[in-house]
């Protein structure tokens, strides 16, 4: 099924530009999904269990790299959203 998540990253950390980028960079990584991203949020769009393996995968690698952030996300599914 498809699936078309939006997410917002909030890093908790004064430096927040650097942690977005990086976020935004490592979902492009992804070749199987498509993304696409607006000032406020990042599309991403793809088979359902893709997408969800992907933003865990993404998120833990956030973590990992630059600490604590906070991600608000909208699901949409059977939609394409780009």
């Amino acid at each position: 099924m498809l699936l078309s998540a939006e997410i917002s990253m909030y890093p908790l950390a004064e430096t927040y530009i650097p942690p977005i980028d990086g976020f935004i960079e490592k979902l492009n990584t992804y070749a199987d999904l498509k993304v696409e991203t607006f000032p406020t949020c990042t599309v991403i769009m793809g088979e359902q269990q893709r997408v969800m393996a992907v933003l865990q995968d993404a998120m833990t690698w956030s973590h990992e790299k630059y600490g604590k952030a906070i991600f608000v996300t909208k699901f949409i599914l059977d939609y394409e959203a780009l």
